[in-house]
Formats: C-alpha cells, structure tokens, sequence
C-alpha cells in the first residue's frame, strides 16, 4: 500500500485500514521530481494535494530578487501541502531539496471521501496542526537558539520525525541533506554548520558522514537543542528528552 506509513504513523492519531484504503483511493497518480524542483509557485490555483512517499521537501517564500527563506520541510509520510484543500491558493512554494516520489490527491475526491467521514477529515485537520506546530518551534529555533543550539534542535526534530515513520531507530537515521541545505534550514552559512557539526561531534552528541547521522547522545543533545519532542505529538516520542524545552 502506498499509505503504510500514514498507518504507522506514531503521531497519537492512527488510520484504521479502512480509513487508509478510502484514503489511498483518492490518488489520482504517482510522480517522481528531481531535486531543487518547483512544484507549487506561490499564488498559483491548487487543485491537488501532494503526499510525499520518498525524500524531502520544503515549503519556502520567494523575494523579488529571487531568493528564497525556507519556512518548513518534510519528510516521508506525510501531506506537504493539505492546508490547500481548503485554502485553494498558497502564500508560499513548494519545492524538493532532494528527488522525491509523490502521491497527488485531487481535491475533487478528498471532498467525496471527506464529507461522509468527519471523524477521517478530524485526522487529516489534526496533521496541518501539527505542521503549524512545527512552524511554530522553527520559529523558536532560528529566532532564540544559538548555532550550535540549532543544529542540534533541527536534528532531534529530524530523528522524532523520522522515527515516527519508521526511518530512525531513535539514534540513527539516513538525511540526504548536504550541508548547504543545512546552513538555509538554520539560517547559517555553510562554512559556520561545518564547524558546528565538528563540536558536536568533538562532544560526543552527534555525528554525521556523509547522510548517515548517528545521535551519540540523544539526551545530552536534545538538552543542547532546547528540544522537546511534545510539539510532534509523537506516540511514544523515540527518546527521553529535557521536559524543560519550549512549549510551541
């Protein structure tokens, strides 16, 4: 099934098989896109919703100069952009930083399998929330941590998220990421996360070669990164972290 992680999704709220295949029909076809692909422009009439299957993707907003500030990414298993359903036009692009595979859902038939089905829209309703969370705590991250705070906060988010498809073991996972890709997430340049990525792992919390990062110490890390996996909703989260983290 295409869908099996959004049934193994440990994020508190789980499909029944049978809401999973009523879901799964609403596909209208499965794409591929290289990296560093637009796949929404901001502004532009949505018709479909995309559930990414395989790599990672951002959402970002584009100056007129053409640069661009990242304001989330996601991962396997989840929906990039559900909110457009209701919405039907984004403030915001949708891009990949990697090649990814891709779900569409025409809006059409989310509204056949929907309307019916109130408790399967209240799950769907529960994921965006969960997406506004997680804005909320990138917001926190940028704006109050130091770099080496951030870096480490992103990749405990990275490890709960992924472990909640079943990517992470809770200490090691795969991030096809580069460090430049890193440095914009963070809002760092790419000489500063190599450093930073050095004393952590002069530290003995983490260390990443190449996409393989192996989190040494997933406490002492999390308590570096102020992190705190409550925001995610994850059930149960893949570590015990600092219950002092930020509350968003």
């Amino acid at each position: 099934m295409l869908m099996d992680r959004l049934l193994a999704n440990r994020r508190g709220v789980a499909l029944t098989p049978e809401e999973r295949a009523r879901l799964e029909s609403t596909i209208s076809e499965v794409r591929t896109f290289e990296p560093r692909f637009a796949i929404v422009e901001a502004g532009r009439h949505v018709e479909v919703s995309t559930f990414l299957l395989e790599g990672i993707m951002s959402r970002y907003i584009q100056d007129r100069k053409g640069l661009r500030q990242l304001v989330s990414i996601h991962v396997p298993g989840e929906f990039v952009d559900l909110h457009a359903y209701p919405m039907r036009e984004l403030d915001h692009s949708i891009g990949t930083l990697t090649a990814v595979t891709v779900a569409l859902v025409p809006h059409k038939a989310l509204k056949e399998v929907l309307d019916p089905r109130p408790e399967l829209a209240r799950k769907l309703w529960f994921s965006t929330l969960i997406d506004a969370a997680m804005h909320r705590a990138w917001l926190f991250r940028v704006g109050r941590l130091d770099a080496v705070g951030r870096v480490g906060h992103f990749l405990c988010e990275m490890n709960a998220r992924l472990y909640a498809v079943g990517l992470s073991d809770g200490r090691r996972f795969v991030l096809t990421l580069t460090q430049a890709d890193i440095a914009e997430i963070c809002g760092l340049t790419t000489v500063h996360i190599n450093r930073v990525l050095r004393q952590l792992r002069e530290a003995g919390l983490c260390q990443m070669r190449s996409s393989l990062v192996e989190i040494d110490d997933p406490e002492a890390l999390a308590r570096r990164g102020n992190f705190s996996p409550d925001y995610l909703y994850l059930d149960p989260p893949p570590q015990s972290v600092d219950k002092e983290g930020p509350h968003v």
